[in-house]
């Protein structure tokens, strides 16, 4: 059975973590929950300070606190998507945005992976004291509503984004606690015990 965990980007992820943006650009595929990585692909080192600025970062109505997250494969050692996580909200992201961002790598996806990299984003908002969750995808991104939907997560609005993505987008709503426990069953058996690693 494949096992999972959340890494925090370190430099020996370096190569690792480029090849995964580069993936995404080859498919001609939307960047999502990266935590800007994209932007650093030059200067890698420079995205790690970046992430700790994010860390400890004081909320305001620009920026707020979020950690980043590589989705690890065990058996192959393989990053095979990302989460990255608000902390707290600011009436912006409230709007859109919302918690949690993630990506699946275009290769790896249809096997269920987001599904697990949500769920461990959840563990990681319940070990921040965060109850609930607010998340949304454009209403055409249908894997990713019904990940969310598949989670627990309520569809709460339907509304057209003219500032954003110009496209119809779909709220969700997640009660973090009932969430995690009624999917215990399904997906802790793909988690390693250290489910987040340094």
């Amino acid at each position: 059975m494949e096992k999972f965990y959340l890494e925090v980007p370190n430099i020996d992820r370096k190569e690792d973590a480029i090849e995964y943006i580069n993936e995404f650009y080859k498919f001609n595929s939307n960047i999502n929950g990266t935590g800007g990585l994209q932007r650093f692909l030059d200067n890698y080192d420079s995205w790690l300070d970046k992430l700790q600025e994010d860390y400890v970062r004081i909320p305001n109505e620009e920026k707020v606190p979020a950690r980043t997250y590589f989705l690890i494969r065990v058996n192959d050692n393989k990053i095979v998507g990302m989460v990255n996580i608000r902390l707290a909200l600011n009436s912006k992201l409230k709007k859109y945005g919302g918690n949690i961002g993630y990506s699946i790598r275009p290769t790896e996806r249809g096997k269920g992976y987001n599904k697990i990299n949500l769920y461990l984003a959840l563990k990681v908002c319940k070990q921040y004291e965060i109850k609930k969750v607010i998340m949304d995808a454009d209403k055409d991104n249908i894997a990713s509503w019904k990940t969310m939907e598949s989670l627990g997560g309520i569809n709460t609005k339907v509304f057209l984004d003219t500032k954003h993505s110009n496209t119809i987008v779909k709220d969700y709503e997640f009660d973090v606690e009932k969430s995690l426990k009624s999917n215990l069953d399904k997906y802790e058996m793909y988690i390693e015990d250290e489910y987040i690693k340094q």
